[in-house]
């Protein structure tokens, strides 16, 4: 899964995080988070996976398809 700068901008925005937010949710670091958001390098596949799963968790899921990249809010389905 990649993830965009402007993907885990929008996740964060979506959930009110800051980047301090993101890392500590995630697991990884706020250098890592900041260089993901600054487009300065490609985030490690366990890097985005961490993160990824810590925008799912909360609800925002990251979409990387051949026509768009962004992030949306998901909903669990209720249990009957």
């Amino acid at each position: 899964m990649a993830i965009t700068p402007q993907a885990c901008r929008a996740a964060r925005a979506l959930l009110g995080w800051s980047m301090r937010d993101l890392a500590s949710r995630s697991g990884v670091s706020l250098g890592a988070v900041n260089r993901l958001e600054g487009g300065e390098a490609t985030p490690r596949r366990g890097t985005a996976k961490k993160v990824a799963d810590a925008f799912l968790t909360h609800g925002v899921q990251i979409v990387d398809e051949a026509a768009y990249t962004g992030a949306v809010m998901v909903y669990a389905k209720k249990e009957a």
